[in-house]
């Protein structure tokens, strides 16, 4: 078993539990000096002075292979640790651990994203008891972002996977 940090879609309990059968929700944690971005799909990205709600599961290997495949480890997302203290979600109490968080892989364009997957993200949000501030920030910085003409396709011909 090991620790795996969410922030975005794996903050929906429901595709947790479809995506990873064996994972617990550990606590709620807050990432500091880290920002919360779109490239169509959430990531993070250090910044001074920012931070970003989580949710901390405890996962299986199995598990973490299914979060592999969903989340295109390692061409699209790429896996990193970080420290966290942890809040349990009803005792309340406090414990630092380290965990694996998923973070885009460099070269992604700031693209808002789709609405569906936005409110899938709100409602974890909501349910946590997270700041949606931070959710609409990223979200509105995102259409800040949009450029004036379109990105060329990366080289190797990668598109965005549908529904990911």
């Amino acid at each position: 078993m090991k620790y795996y940090i969410a922030y975005g879609s794996n903050l929906s309990v429901s595709q947790m539990a479809y995506r990873c059968p064996d994972a617990k929700i550990v606590g709620r944690a807050i990432l500091h000096d880290w920002k919360l971005v779109f490239r169509i799909h959430a990531t993070i990205e250090p910044e001074i002075g920012s931070t970003v709600p989580v949710l901390v599961w405890k996962i299986s290997d199995s598990d973490e292979q299914r979060l592999d495949r969903y989340e295109g480890f390692p061409k699209y997302y790429v896996k990193e640790t970080l420290p966290v203290n942890v809040t349990g979600l009803r005792s309340g109490k406090q414990k630092e651990l380290n965990a694996m968080v998923y973070i885009m892989a460099k070269g992604r364009p700031i693209i808002p994203p789709n609405m569906e997957y936005y409110g899938i993200i709100m409602e974890g949000y909501k349910r946590f008891g997270f700041d949606t501030s931070i959710l609409k920030d990223a979200f509105s910085d995102a259409f800040l972002g949009i450029p004036t003409e379109p990105e060329p396709e990366p080289e190797y011909g990668h598109k965005y996977p549908a529904g990911f």
